[in-house]
């Protein structure tokens, strides 16, 4: 069942001022397309969510089929969620959209951001009956980007001066709505490098040992698709070669699946000791504490690369990258990944074929603001809402401390030995029927951090607890 089904009164209806507690001034929406855009805008709604004289609400348009995914987590946020009908129909100030589709039928000037590390794709044609069309470029597209007319956002935000470019190639008439802000999850990304040591800590790193974080896309392609035994063969070699496995799915791959299902599919490589990161958060982190990271075709390759991680690239359809893209250009320099070659072996070729100067390059071709992504996106904001922006600058938040999936292990019989791998996360409680796995470090969700961080012009910030803000993916 999805959630906010029923009409919201608050500063939206006549009954307003009976229970409003703060005089509110302008009203802005979160427009939730799916699970991944969700935790996307967790990054952009504490921009203006602090200011009183603003009341955020959240809705999930009906347009994706994977709008079940933003339903679900907006539950557990304790955020207002209006339907959809009601939010179609309510005049707003300002909306705030991490995907496309049905924005055109909103009442407020719509200000659209990428969900990932900006255009790097095109749409995937499908089959059908009609002849081919040329491929929009995924956020970019004609077809999203207007209706009736009329360019639809107010507000589109770039993380590139070259996307510009793109842009005007698949809808020139949304140039004067471009504004190039940065990207704020790689500020976030930048924000937790002073943190790494604790990151590190919480996914059980130790001594001496590299971390090697494995992500996953989704749909048949995808590495752990291609590859469905991968994970259990990482983690039963890693404990020997010095190496902890982290592993992260696409949002999408949760949501179709479900959570129980991932989790048991991916079970044997739990109890052999690989850590399994839930879909809202983590991965950040984890990035943050990574060595090296085996990736396919995602965000979170690019993140990683511009982080200065060095990668080992499974095979991608080439046919849907963006040519020029910043995905494009890791593409043409990371290590490709060999099958039935050892994983150590790869992944030492990759390190060592990685330098300062790609790090370098890949950043640059993911932002042209590193760093400034937050004070840009305010602004806007605040031009949209007709309000004068608060006075000062804001800083970057630090990834959450990562808090891995559970492992679940039958209890043992009389004269057995437990298996040995991943301790329980701290504060959760075993399932009934299950015992910890013993024989590592616990997994603190509260480990302490490195200090406060220090972002260039900005003020001081301490890492949130687990609980806290969650940001998307990828």
């Amino acid at each position: 069942m999805t959630c906010g089904q029923e009409q919201l009164r608050g500063p939206f209806s006549p009954e307003a001022t009976a229970a409003e507690t703060h005089g509110v001034r302008r009203t802005a929406v979160m427009v939730a397309h799916h699970l991944a855009g969700a935790t996307r805008l967790m990054d952009h709604a504490p921009l203006i969510e602090e200011d009183r004289r603003i009341q955020v609400v959240y809705t999930v348009p009906p347009s994706s089929r994977l709008a079940r995914g933003a339903h679900e987590f907006l539950s557990t946020t304790g955020a207002l969620v209006m339907p959809w009908a009601q939010a179609a129909e309510t005049p707003f100030d300002l909306a705030v959209a991490a995907g496309q589709g049905m924005l055109d039928r909103l009442r407020a000037p719509v200000m659209t951001v990428f969900h990932g590390a900006g255009p790097n794709y095109y749409v995937p044609r499908e089959a059908g009956y009609g002849p081919p069309a040329p491929q929009a470029v995924n956020g970019l597209g004609l077809q999203g980007m207007t209706m009736h007319g009329r360019v639809i956002p107010a507000a589109i935000m770039l993380g590139h001066e070259d996307h510009r470019r793109v842009l005007a190639e698949e809808c020139p008439a949304a140039l004067p709505a471009a504004v190039v802000a940065g990207d704020l999850c790689f500020d976030r990304l930048l924000a937790g490098l002073p943190h790494r040591a604790a990151y590190r800590a919480a996914l059980g790193v130790g001594p001496g040992q590299r971390l090697l974080m494995v992500s996953s896309h989704f749909g048949a392609d995808s590495l752990l698709a291609r590859h469905p035994d991968l994970l259990v063969r990482l983690a039963g070699g890693a404990a020997g070669a010095g190496v902890r496995v982290v592993v992260v799915l696409h949002p999408n791959t949760w949501v179709v699946h479900g959570r129980r299902q991932i989790r048991s599919w991916f079970s044997a490589g739990t109890r052999a000791g690989a850590v399994l990161l839930p879909p809202e958060e983590g991965w950040r982190a984890a990035l943050v504490a990574a060595d090296v990271l085996l990736a396919d075709r995602s965000s979170i390759a690019v993140y990683g690369a511009a982080l200065g991680r060095p990668v080992l690239l499974a095979p991608f359809a080439a046919r849907n990258v963006l040519p020029g893209s910043a995905f494009a250009r890791l593409a043409s320099v990371a290590e490709p990944l060999a099958p039935g070659t050892p994983i150590p072996a790869q992944l030492d070729r990759a390190a060592a074929r990685w330098s300062p100067d790609t790090t370098t390059r890949m950043r640059a071709a993911l932002t042209s603001l590193p760093g400034g992504a937050a004070d840009v996106l305010r602004r806007t904001m605040y031009r949209l809402l007709g309000l004068p922006e608060p006075p000062g600058v804001l800083p970057a938040a630090p990834p959450p401390m990562p808090v891995p999936i559970p492992v679940d292990v039958p209890i043992p019989t009389p004269g057995t030995t437990p298996v040995t791998g991943t301790a329980p996360v701290t504060g959760t409680t075993p399932m009934a029927g299950t015992i910890p796995i013993a024989g590592a470090a616990p997994i603190a969700g509260t480990a302490p951090a490195a200090g406060p961080v220090a972002v260039p012009g900005r003020r001081s910030v301490a890492p949130p607890a687990p609980d806290a803000g969650t940001g998307g993916h990828r």
